[in-house]
Order: C-alpha cells, then sequence, then structure tokens
C-alpha cells in the first residue's frame, strides 16, 4: 500500500532543503538569471549538505546511505522551489554518481565516484538530448559501434549542464543491442564540447552542445544493466522538479492576489481570480500525488510488466508528463493573476514561466 506520509528522516530533510532554499537559492534567483552565473558560494553550501556523496558506498569514501526516489523527489521539489537552474546545477553530478552506483563495476565505481566526495563541488554530467525534432530516448541517433574491445561513439549531444567543467560524461548512445550509457572522462579524444547554449529558460544554468567525433572509449566503460530504472529516477525527479517550479509560482500569485486591490477589494476575492488559484492548487496536488505514487513505486522494486511497461515505468512516465503540463499550465496562470505586473521582471513569475515550459522537451537533466 502507498503511504503518503514521509518518515521523520525524510521529513528532516526536507525541512533542511526547504530551509536553504528560501534563505539562500531564492534570494539569488533573480541575479543569477540575469547574469547567467551561480555564485561558487552558493552551490558549495548546497555540496556540503550531502546531496551528491551521501549515497556514494562508505568504500568510496561517501555515507553509504541507500539512494530513495521518495526521498530525492521531496529534495527536487524544495530545490526546484527555489530556483529550478540552480537546483540542476547542483544535481548534476548526481547523472553520474547515480547510475554508477546502481550499475558499475567494481572498476568502474573505483574510477568514478571518489572523485565526487571531496570537500569542494565536483562537477559531472549526463549526455541525454539531442538537437533534433522529434527526439526519443529510445531511439537516440547517437550510435556506439563494437570495433576489438572498444565502443566508438558518434552523435551530437544537446543540453549537457556543466558539460565544459565535468569531469565525467556519463554518454547515452544506441547500439546493436539497444539503449547503453558510457562513462566518458573529460578530455577524451573525440569528445567535443561546443559552446554554451542560449535558451529561453534556464540562463543561469550552463548547458552545452556536445559532439562525439569517433570517440572511442573501452567495452569497460559501458554500464551494463537495465537503464530503465535510472530512466524512471531522471522522470520522478524532473515532475517534482516542476511540482516546485510551479508552487513558487502558484504561493507567489496567491499572495499577490491577496494583496492587490481593485475597486476596493482584494482581486482574490474575484471569482475569476479566485477559480483561477484553486485549480492551480489541484493540479499541483494532482502532479505531486502522481509523483510521489512513482517514486515508491520505484523504492518498491515494482518492475512486474503492464503490457510493454513496468508499474514503475508507467507511473513514472505518467508523472512526467503530467507534471509537464501542469507547470506551464500553473505558471502561465500566474502571469495572468498579475495581470501587465507578470510581464515584468520586477516580478518572478515571467522567470518561473520561461523555466516552466521548459519541461516539455527536458530528458535526463536530473536524477532522484
Amino acid at each position: 500500500m502507498v503511504s503518503f506520509q514521509p518518515t521523520e528522516e525524510q521529513q528532516l530533510i526536507r525541512r533542511t532543503i526547504a530551509s536553504f532554499a528560501r534563505e539562500q537559492i531564492r534570494p539569488a534567483a533573480r541575479n543569477a538569471d540575469e547574469t547567467g552565473q551561480i555564485p561558487d558560494a552558493l552551490v558549495q553550501q548546497a555540496w556540503d549538505l550531502g546531496l551528491v556523496h551521501s549515497t556514494i558506498p562508505e568504500a568510496f569514501g561517501g555515507a553509504g546511505e541507500t539512494p530513495s526516489a521518495v526521498t530525492g523527489a521531496l529534495v527536487c521539489e524544495e530545490l526546484g522551489w527555489g530556483d529550478l537552474s540552480i537546483a540542476l546545477h547542483i544535481l548534476a553530478p548526481r547523472l553520474v554518481t547515480h547510475p554508477v552506483i546502481a550499475l558499475g563495476t567494481a572498476e568502474q565505481k573505483q574510477q568514478v565516484l571518489p572523485s565526487y566526495v571531496g570537500g569542494i563541488f565536483s562537477a559531472g554530467t549526463a549526455a541525454v538530448m539531442e538537437p533534433r525534432f522529434g527526439f526519443d530516448i529510445n531511439e537516440l541517433a547517437t550510435v556506439a559501434t563494437r570495433q576489438d574491445r572498444d565502443f566508438v561513439l558518434n552523435g551530437t549531444k544537446g543540453f549537457v549542464p556543466l558539460a565544459a567543467e565535468s569531469q565525467h560524461v556519463l554518454a547515452y548512445a544506441r547500439s546493436e543491442d539497444g539503449l547503453n550509457a558510457f562513462i566518458v572522462p573529460q578530455g577524451t579524444p573525440g569528445l567535443i564540447v561546443t559552446g554554451r547554449e542560449k535558451n529561453m529558460g534556464l540562463k543561469a544554468l550552463a548547458t552545452y552542445e556536445m559532439t562525439l567525433e569517433n570517440c572511442r572509449v573501452p567495452a569497460s566503460a559501458q554500464l551494463i544493466g537495465n537503464l530503465s530504472p535510472i530512466l524512471n529516477r531522471s522522470r520522478v525527479a524532473l515532475a517534482s522538479l516542476a511540482v516546485g517550479v510551479a508552487r513558487a509560482a502558484f504561493e507567489y500569485a496567491r499572495d499577490y492576489a491577496k494583496e492587490r486591490r481593485a475597486f476596493g477589494t482584494a482581486i482574490a476575492q474575484k471569482q475569476a481570480i479566485a477559480f483561477m488559484l484553486a485549480e492551480m492548487a489541484i493540479e499541483i496536488d494532482a502532479a505531486r500525488l502522481l509523483t510521489w505514487e512513482a517514486a515508491w513505486k520505484i523504492d518498491a522494486g515494482q518492475d512486474t510488466p503492464v503490457g510493454l511497461l513496468s508499474s514503475a515505468t508507467r507511473e513514472a512516465c505518467l508523472a512526467k508528463n503530467y507534471a509537464a503540463n501542469m507547470v506551464l499550465k500553473v505558471t502561465d496562470n500566474a502571469v495572468q493573476v498579475l495581470g501587465g505586473h507578470g510581464y515584468i521582471r520586477d516580478h518572478p513569475v515571467e522567470l518561473w514561466l520561461r523555466n516552466g515550459r521548459g519541461f516539455a522537451t527536458f530528458e535526463g537533466l536530473a536524477i532522484t
């Protein structure tokens, strides 16, 4: 049976991250969006919270906690409430560490994980998305061709966070046996990181286009195993981040509507505004519950096929798709509640709308 009551430990973690998001992330969000830079001190503060190295096994210098999708969902929502760009920057190293923890060999873990347990933020990333129409994670254009004891990777990736500074890139590619992921250390010949992308949203997050041009890696760089649980955790993370962004927009619009007066009464008392706010709240709660159910099924190991999908995969896909639609609707409504004020940068709702618009295309940018 699904439990919607977080444990005492999970509630403590959530309160800690919520406090950090409220006191440190939110005040820095606007300037980061304007300048395109996230303060190093802020990133270091987040690193000190242990969001990355807490789940790395003790044998490799981490705390050895078992990764929980439910706990990750709670964390992602609070970070998303603070700011999406900063959240994705902070969480980027998990795009490497979590898959290696789950599927890596002892040799791969020794190669990768010690790099992410030090006292200073260490960047890592994954190259999943491709800059083409009709992108589908299960039908990648990036290919991995077996040559003797190596794999040769060819393809173009887009929206790769922190690609220029990451120690490792987990590159997703299609081989003759389906979807695979390969550990590619920075500096590998054929791994080419081009200029920073200019995006409508996520202006504070450094994302890059990356080319794999006859990039040769040993067969030992391939993660062996089913990648579906990894992708499901990514879908849950993105859904949770969307809930956080939507919640931030709703709360701001609600408070504004209570204070803004027109014809002698607060606009929150106008039926059109009140109904809009009520619908926003309902949509946020619905998306959150879908996301928590998917996370719970992941933690419960519910991989029993339902048609062509496992139960966890089905719920994770539903949660991500619903949350992507929800966050766009809620952030757009928040702009409407503020009227003309919603369109100017004196208020953050336009930032949340720009960021929220991207969830329909995001894939593999975060992981619980």
